[in-house]
């Protein structure tokens, strides 16, 4: 069985960690120690720059970037698509910086703009997924080997993937539809299977 490791440094990990369960064996991500026994990585939303400090002090943004560019798996939701991206508007030196986004922080507003929406997610069937969005990033744009896996109806990035990397700008972990949870852990079986 795969094991998912739940960044825990910030966030809403612990809504991440209900959703998994029943599902695959998840476990929260705090020290080196513990990033090197997972089979792939959920960043939570919250928020980023904290985030981004937090895996810098903590010593594990570098073993980060070299266990997602040696090919683990990761899913980075909402402020974790943030620190997944290649670029930031606004933001002068990218996170983890591997997977080709650009991406734009908060950009529906303030926490009072937050909003849910049924999107179409052709990868995951039928019915629409349910999505709540809060302080949301969109996708500016993709580079060549990214996937667009859901727009909103004004035709917005929201979700996406390249290769072992998953990104959205909403937070699928405060719904009773764990679709996209699901979706993950296939990726990460999936790259453990190669492995092997």
């Amino acid at each position: 069985m795969v094991k998912i490791g739940i960044l825990a440094l910030q966030g809403d990990f612990i809504e991440h960690a209900a959703a998994l369960h029943g599902i695959c064996a998840s476990a929260e991500v705090r020290t080196a120690g513990q990033l090197l026994g997972i089979d792939g990585l959920i960043i939570p939303g919250g928020e980023s720059t904290t985030i981004g400090k937090l895996l810098h002090d903590c010593g594990l943004l570098d073993l980060l970037r070299e266990r997602v560019a040696a090919g683990m798996p990761v899913f980075g939701t909402c402020a974790g698509a943030i620190v997944l991206a290649r670029e930031v508007v606004g933001l002068r030196r990218p996170l983890v910086g591997l997977m080709d986004l650009s991406i734009r922080r908060n950009a529906f507003g303030r926490q009072l703009e937050s909003f849910e929406a049924s999107i179409e997610i052709p990868a995951l069937g039928s019915p629409p997924l349910h999505a709540v969005f809060i302080r949301a990033p969109v996708i500016v744009s993709v580079g060549s080997k990214v996937e667009v896996l859901a727009r909103l109806q004004d035709r917005t990035i929201v979700a996406a993937r390249q290769d072992h990397m998953l990104a959205a700008a909403f937070h699928p972990e405060l719904t009773e539809d764990h679709r996209l949870h699901r979706y993950f852990v296939d990726m990460v079986r999936a790259a453990r299977h190669r492995a092997a």
